[in-house]
């Protein structure tokens, strides 16, 4: 199956499958990150703030990156870029299990990874699919792609936990690094055909570039995506700590994100679904407000296991139910052709969120003791979000002529 207006096009199924299992490894190792605080920072001697200062600049670097990654993606291909970054992955994997000092670490989770981050995930597969499945069906796809991808998270952080709990975190790191190398042949999946440079008459990318950041429901998507960073990664990164702070088990923290995982294959894939059909605006204002709504329950509820699991698995269903939404809206308004850019650019305030939530987060509990505070951030950010939604405009837009 491909898409009919292209005949050159990549075959759905190969398309999806491959890009789902490079998904589902880049973003499983990622969201492993919140088990490794504690035994990183214990074994060093460090405060929690250096290793989110690092994850920190992981986010800022990979949201940056995505930017050049996503131009590279559409000018060379995805090929090209997914296996330069599952080359980086394994440096950056690798540095952090053997740095000793805080920069070292730093330079290995924040450069490396984040380098690495941008080339093989979300960005970089949805230009593909953009490119190569039918509008009808566009995202529908996406919305397939991420649930198959959120598989790694469900299956990837419990294998994690148990590894550091047996063979201890540098090993587990290590294996980690080399399991991202499966990242090369599956990039040859992604081997599409691209076109030339823009000709005379056509839209260059930095005209195309120019055009969304003054586009006013670009703006309002890239607000709410700072969100969706913000929320995500702290509570990736810093709940297991928060959990373990309230005297429970390292399981629970281990099974709740796994539980995101869980949930996240379905509400993605939900998310994708209804996109298809419905208004995507209404759609991202619903889960960023239903975030809020749940970190409100949770925190207000005696805490325990259960109430862990609860949360986890209502958070998973919304957890990266933005991403087909938001993608699926850049590509109708803005087309496909440069859809991998413009979707690393909306990215990067995503990553901009994402070091706030993780800095802030550790910056906050070394200065306060608690994470109190930062909940609290997460939930009047949500209902910003929810608000400056509600104005987008789906249309596509209306393009003068290009001069020659």
């Amino acid at each position: 199956m491909t898409n009919a207006s292209r005949p050159d096009a990549l075959p759905m199924v190969q398309l999806m499958v491959c890009g789902a299992l490079i998904v589902t490894l880049s973003m499983g190792v990622r969201h492993g990150f919140g088990l490794w605080l504690l035994p990183i920072t214990q074994t060093h001697g460090w405060q929690r703030e250096t290793f989110s200062v690092a994850i920190g600049v992981q986010n800022l670097v990979w949201g940056l990156l995505g930017i050049v990654a996503g131009m590279a993606a559409d000018r060379y291909g995805a090929m090209r870029v997914v296996m330069v970054g599952s080359l980086l992955y394994l440096l950056g994997l690798s540095g952090m299990a053997l740095a000793t000092e805080g920069w070292q670490f730093t330079l290995a989770a924040g450069l490396l990874v984040g380098a690495a981050q941008s080339g093989t995930t979300y960005s970089v597969v949805y230009g593909v699919i953009g490119r190569n499945i039918a509008p009808e069906k566009r995202a529908w796809a996406m919305g397939v792609v991420g649930a198959a991808g959120s598989f790694g998270q469900f299956a990837l952080v419990p294998i994690e936990a148990w590894l550091i709990g047996h063979w201890g975190w540098q090993q587990t790191l290590l294996l980690m690094a080399v399991s991202c190398l499966l990242m090369l042949p599956l990039a040859r999946g992604l081997n599409e055909k691209v076109g030339p440079p823009a000709g005379l008459g056509e839209q260059t990318v930095r005209q195309a570039l120019k055009e969304a950041l003054r586009y006013p429901s670009f703006q309002l998507l890239t607000a709410g995506y700072f969100v969706c960073g913000f929320q995500v990664v702290f509570i990736g990164i810093h709940m297991p700590s928060y959990l373990r702070d309230a005297g429970l088990e390292p399981g629970v923290a281990g099974m709740a994100l796994a539980l995101i995982g869980l949930f996240n294959i379905f509400g993605t894939y939900l998310a994708g679904s209804l996109a298809q059909k419905h208004s995507k605006r209404l759609i991202l204002a619903f889960i960023y407000l239903a975030r809020a709504v749940a970190i409100s329950v949770f925190l207000l509820v005696p805490l325990s296991p259960w109430s862990v699991y609860v949360f986890a698995s209502v958070m998973g269903l919304l957890w990266l139910s933005t991403v087909p939404v938001t993608n699926a809206a850049v590509a109708h308004i803005f087309g496909v052709k440069y859809l991998s850019m413009l979707s690393g650019s909306v990215f990067f305030s995503h990553q901009l969120g994402s070091f706030a939530g993780v800095w802030l987060g550790g910056y906050l509990y070394d200065l306060t003791g608690s994470y109190n505070m930062v909940w609290y951030i997460a939930i009047a950010l949500g209902i910003f979000a929810a608000l400056v939604n509600l104005p987008v405009r789906e249309a596509p837009i209306v393009r003068k002529p290009v001069p020659a």
